[in-house]
C-alpha cells in the first residue's frame, strides 16, 4: 500500500540533497571539533561555515548563532536563560495560550521560580492582538514570547507590530519560529527579533538538531553544564552532520521558497473546496487568510478525532488531529479550545499539511477516503 504522509507541521524525510551533505560527517569527517588535530579542526571550520550560511539567511551576526538538539532546546535555552540573566531587572513575561508546549511548560515551569507570565487570549481565529501585548507591558515586563506561526491552526501572528512595540519598551522579544521558517522569510532586522527557535526536521532537515538565534546584546544564562562549546552556552560535542544538515536544507528551503509555497497553496485550497462541497457539517478552524499555506485544520462534526485518524492510517494516510508532541493525550487541543472551539469539535480535528512530495492525485484520494470515513462515522 502506498504511504501518502499529510503531516508535514509534525515532521518531514530529509531531502536527499541534504542527506548527501551530512554522509561525510558520519563516515569519514568524524573528527570532534574541539580537538586539535586536523579532522578535527576541519569539523570546526564546517561549522563556522554553515553558522556563517544561517546567519546570513537571517540577516544576524554570526556570533548569534547558537546549535542546539532542536526547537524545544532553543525555546528552554531562550526563555530560561534571557529570564534569569535579566531577573534583576523585572520578573515579567507575555506570551499566549497558543504557544508550543515548550514555551508553555517552560513558562510554568519560571512561574515556580517567582516569575509571573501573562497568557494572552487569542480571537476566534487564532490571532493575538499587538495592541493587547502593549497593554500588558509593565515595568518589570523583561520579555515578550509570541510564536510567528501557529503548528495547529496556521495562523501567521503580527510579528513585525509584535518587534515594534518591544523594540520601543526595549524589551527583548522571541518568536519560536519553528513552523514558520522554510514557509516564510525572516529577517530578524526587519521584524525587530531579538531571539528565535527553529528546527531541522520541520523543513527536510535531520531530527535531533536546532538554533537559538539570539541578539549579542541580550544577557541569556547557559542552561546546561560541561563544556566550553557554542561560546561557553550550549555544552556537548557539536552535532557536525546535523549542523551541517539544517544549514542545507535551510539553504535549499530558502532558494525555493516561493515556488514552495504557490506548490502547497494549491493542494491546499483544493483539498479545502472539495470537502466544503462533499462533507456537510464542518467548521475550518483558523483565517484562511494569514495563515501558513500547507495548513488546514478542520473539525468533521459528530466524529471521533481517533477514530478518524485511525481509519485514514488504513488507507496509508498519515495525518493528525493536533500537534505531534500532544499526540496519543485524550485532551482536545489547548489552541482549538483557546479559540472558542467547542470540546465536542476540538475533539474531532483533523489537521493536514501539506508538502513538497505531495501532488493533486494525493490530494483528490484524501478527500474521497476522508469522504468515505466520515460517513462511516457519522452513520
Amino acid at each position: 500500500m502506498k504511504i501518502r504522509y499529510f503531516d508535514h507541521s509534525a515532521t518531514t524525510a530529509v531531502d536527499e540533497r541534504v542527506l548527501d551533505e551530512m554522509i561525510p560527517y558520519f563516515t569519514k569527517e568524524y573528527g570532534n571539533p574541539s580537538s586539535l588535530y586536523s579532522i578535527g579542526k576541519s569539523n570546526k571550520e564546517i561549522i563556522n561555515i554553515y553558522r556563517m550560511k544561517i546567519a546570513n539567511i537571517l540577516n544576524c551576526k554570526v556570533n548569534e548563532i547558537y546549535f542546539t538538539s532542536g526547537g524545544s532546546e532553543s525555546d528552554n535555552l531562550i526563555l530560561k536563560g534571557i529570564a534569569f540573566a535579566n531577573s534583576n531587572k523585572g520578573n515579567h513575561i507575555i506570551t499566549s495560550k497558543i504557544e508550543h508546549p515548550a514555551v508553555l511548560n517552560t513558562c510554568k515551569y519560571l512561574e515556580k521560580f517567582g516569575f509571573k507570565v501573562t497568557y494572552l487570549s487569542p480571537n476566534s481565529e487564532g490571532f493575538i492582538d499587538a495592541e493587547e501585548v502593549e497593554k500588558n507591558i509593565t515595568r518589570n515586563t523583561i520579555l515578550i514570547s509570541i510564536m510567528f506561526a501557529n503548528n495547529e491552526i496556521g495562523t501567521i501572528q503580527p510579528i513585525k507590530e509584535i518587534g515594534d512595540i518591544a523594540r520601543k519598551h526595549r524589551i527583548c522579544f522571541h518568536t519560536d519560529a519553528v513552523q514558520a521558517i522554510g514557509n516564510i522569510d525572516i529577517d530578524v532586522k526587519k521584524y525587530n527579533i531579538d531571539a528565535l527557535s527553529m528546527s531541522g526536521h520541520k523543513f527536510y532537515g535531520p531530527k535531533g538538531i536546532g538554533v537559538a538565534y539570539i541578539k549579542e546584546s541580550i544577557p541569556f544564562m547557559r542552561m546546561q553544564d560541561g563544556g566550553h562549546q557554542e561560546r561557553d552556552k550550549r555544552a556537548g560535542t557539536e552535532n557536525v552532520a546535523g549542523i551541517v544538515g539544517i544549514g542545507k536544507a535551510l539553504e535549499l528551503a530558502t532558494e525555493n521558497i516561493v515556488e514552495y509555497n504557490k506548490h502547497l497553496k494549491k493542494l491546499r485550497d483544493y483539498y479545502v473546496s472539495e470537502i466544503k462541497e462533499k462533507v456537510p457539517y464542518i467548521k475550518i478552524n483558523g483565517s484562511m487568510e494569514k495563515r501558513l499555506s500547507g495548513n488546514s485544520n478542520i473539525s468533521f462534526t459528530g466524529v471521533d478525532g481517533s477514530r478518524l485518524l485511525e481509519e485514514l492510517d488504513q488507507k496509508g494516510i498519515c495525518a493528525s488531529s493536533g500537534s505531534a508532541c500532544s499526540s496519543g493525550l485524550l485532551n482536545p487541543s489547548h489552541v482549538l479550545l483557546a479559540i472558542g472551539v467547542p470540546n465536542n469539535l476540538a475533539r474531532s480535528s483533523l489537521r493536514i499539511t501539506f508538502g513538497k512530495d505531495n501532488d493533486l492525485e494525493d490530494t483528490k484520494y484524501l478527500v474521497e477516503s476522508i469522504e468515505e470515513i466520515v460517513k462511516k462515522l457519522r452513520y
